[in-house]
């Protein structure tokens, strides 16, 4: 990422903010009005705006990992290490191990402020050896300790209210496994394609500004443009070259002819560079001038992209013309905020807290004009997680995918990051748990401007969705309470933080939020046959379900990849006379495997959304009688139906079946199949049953 950044003095929080946190909240006071009306109706085409703000480089469980009701700390469908170890528990060669710690704990120990810790590795390779091959056990040594250090509520009080009273997508992913600029081409165009030598553009190679020949295929805004849809991107004269647009080459071609009269300036960066660095106030009004005769001599469509795309404005004025425009009416269809260094909550140049500002602004802007408001959605994402652990595998494609392929690796799906969507139909405290990415955005504005981006590949409209699940569009939700937010301190520096010498695991908030609900149903069993494992994938839900395969016996070299939609079976090779692997799936989806290639026992499984049941078939291909023990592992109340442990004996050659019910537990079940008789044979079947309404987080 770059490193000039504004000289402007750091904002704490909008004023209105401070009044209002003495009353329990730090929404605007604005907004706290607006939400007490019922949003329109009209489905999507009730909405006339919307705005999307990408911030910088944080990961989920780095911000919210201790959130209550989402995929944190807390999730019992936390991936195993090929150790034995939790992912939690990452592999540190000088500590043994490092599990998420407080920054907070670590900024006491240190004498430093929480808020302004340093940046940490976030290239193509520093992600892949991450991720490594999908074990995700290299945190520490791709990225050092630091990258276990996570925030909490009293840290980022804000962005906990945001969650606490809109939607959080805890399924949401960058778009690749690297930095900044790659995942931002996913925003702006569907994808990134290739450098001019034929590299994948998974490098911030486009910030070399004058020499980059840049990106040659077409931007969803120039798809905009061409269907007559407004659009803008609102940024200063210092916006951490996070426009990706001013990358393309089509855009470089109209800032050269912007440029002709200023001087000697081949890209836009280069010219706000000295605008903003001269201390002549005559020198700078002569380049604003001389640009501004130049934007002149453009064609009408030229000059319709240049103010859409490349025109910025005075240093410390983007949440002002955002608000000018609302106040006028000139709000476009979509807006792309594009914030400077300082508010951009990069690790290395920013803060959470002048992001909080800066989102605080946006706000109150919007919800001091009621009617404008209630026609809006704001996406507030992040565009990599900067070197931060998180515990979730990212979706990727099975192998032969050409596509989205770079030096034998998934290019992606990247690691998790945050997504809120705030909006009058978000509204409740949901969590939205479908898989998304970055392309997710242009899908959604695809949804409701009817303007296609044929450059998103076929396999990620496969494997994510289009974020019309985290709207709810048939009725309002009043603003749940919220609890009173912790002090924001000033800046007092930047440093890194290092992990206790006692270490424990982080306690996520208890409780549940209201989920919305996704479009998968999944499962899986099978049974050995000789040297293979004969796996049915099923998915009777309307989008595709990615699953992933954990072998542990060996069975393949690495995590192995399907999308389902419908159903498919897979022969897992045996490497030897026993097998134990895990399959998961999208939201807390997991069956566990174990056994041996002769063992005599099988179950199968079929999930019913009537009632929400599970029916187990204990199968007995042995020649004695065979007693299986069916327990609940979780989700079991005070029921005894739901909660007993149950025996059931299946004569040779039979069959039975048990049928689980997950009702009271609101869809949510997680039971273990034993034969104590059959050594090492073990089912484990966990997940939640969806049945087409709004449920609750597991």
């Amino acid at each position: 990422m770059a490193t000039d950044i504004s000289r402007r003095r750091l904002l704490a929080v909008g004023g209105g903010a401070i009044g209002a946190a003495a009353t329990g909240s730090l929404l605007p006071p604005s907004l706290q009005t607006a939400l007490a009306a019922e949003p329109p109706s009209g489905g999507m085409r009730a909405i006339k705006h919307v705005v999307v703000l990408m911030q910088e480089n944080r990961s989920f469980d780095h911000y919210f990992g201790t959130l209550r009701g989402v995929r944190g700390f807390g999730d019992r469908n936390a991936l195993e290490l090929p150790s034995g170890k939790s992912v939690f528990e990452q592999p540190d060669p000088l500590r043994g191990e490092v599990l998420p710690f407080p920054v907070r704990e670590a900024a006491e120990t240190q004498r430093k402020d929480l808020q302004y810790i340093g940046d940490l590795d976030h290239s193509w390779s520093g992600g892949a050896k991450a991720w490594n091959n999908g074990w995700m056990n290299n945190w520490v040594t791709a990225k050092t300790a630091a990258t276990m250090a996570y925030y909490d509520r009293r840290d980022i009080p804000l962005h906990y209210e945001l969650a606490d009273t809109f939607t959080i997508c805890d399924a949401y992913h960058s778009s690749v496994h690297t930095s900044t600029s790659p995942n931002r081409n996913h925003l702006v165009s569907g994808w990134t394609g290739s450098e001019a030598d034929g590299r994948r553009a998974v490098g911030n190679d486009a910030y070399a500004e004058g020499t980059h020949p840049g990106y040659g295929w077409t931007t969803y805004a120039e798809r905009l443009e061409k269907a007559g849809v407004s659009w803008q991107t609102y940024q200063e004269w210092e916006n951490f070259t996070d426009n990706n647009l001013e990358f393309f080459t089509s855009f470089k071609a109209i800032a050269r002819k912007a440029l002709a009269k200023a001087g000697d300036f081949s890209y836009m960066e280069a010219f706000y560079a000295k605008v903003r660095d001269t201390t002549d106030t005559a020198e700078r009004e002569r380049l604003l001038a001389a640009l501004d005769e130049g934007v002149a001599a453009l064609t009408p469509a030229e000059r319709r992209l240049f103010e859409r795309a490349l025109r910025r404005r005075p240093t410390g004025t983007l949440a002002e013309t955002f608000r000018a425009d609302v106040a006028a009416g000139r709000l476009p269809k979509v807006s792309y905020l594009v914030p400077s260094a300082l508010d951009s909550e990069h690790p290395g140049a920013s803060s959470p807290v002048a992001s909080a500002t800066l989102v605080y602004k946006v706000l109150d802007a919007l919800a001091s004009h009621p009617e404008v408001w209630r026609h809006t959605a704001v996406l507030i994402n992040y565009d990599e997680n900067d070197g931060f652990f998180d515990h979730v595998p990212p979706p990727v494609p099975p192998e032969g995918n050409t596509d989205e392929t770079y030096q034998g690796k998934p290019t992606g799906l990247g690691i998790r990051v945050p997504m809120l969507v705030i909006s009058p139909w978000s509204v409740g405290g949901y969590v939205c748990s479908e898989v998304f990415d970055h392309t997710s955005v242009i899908r959604f504005l695809e949804q409701w401007t009817g303007v296609a981006e044929p450059n998103i590949t076929p396999w990620r409209r496969t494997v994510t969705g289009d974020l019309t699940s985290a709207f709810d569009f048939t009725r309002g939700r009043r603003q749940p309470g919220v609890e009173q937010p912790g002090p924001i301190p000033p800046f007092t520096g930047r440093w890194r933080p290092a992990p206790p010498a006692e270490q424990k695991m982080p306690v996520q908030e208890p409780g549940r939020r209201p989920a919305r609900p996704l479009p998968y149903q999944p499962d899986a069993y099978g049974r050995a046959d000789g040297r293979v494992f004969r796996l049915l994938l099923s998915n009777s839900g309307r989008s595709s379900a990615h699953f992933a395969l954990y072998p542990y016996a060996g069975e393949y070299a690495a995590p192995q990849h399907r999308d389902v939609k419908g159903e498919e079976r897979w022969s897992v090779p045996l490497a030897g006379e026993r097998y134990r692997f895990t399959v998961t799936g999208p939201n807390g989806f997991r069956r566990e495997f174990a056994g041996a290639a002769a063992g005599g026992a099988e179950v199968e499984s079929r999930i019913g959304a009537d009632g929400r049941r599970i029916r187990l078939t204990l199968i007995n291909t042995g020649e004695e009688t065979i007693t299986f023990t069916v327990r609940p592992l979780g989700y079991a109340g005070e029921d005894d139906r739901r909660g007993r442990v149950r025996e059931v004996a299946v004569k040779p050659g039979r069959r039975r079946t048990v049928v689980h019910s997950a009702a009271a537990a609101h869809g949510w079940y997680d039971l273990e199949v034993t034969a104590p008789a059959v050594p090492g044979f073990r089912r484990r079947l966990m997940g939640h049953i969806e049945n087409g309404r709004p449920s609750v987080s597991g």
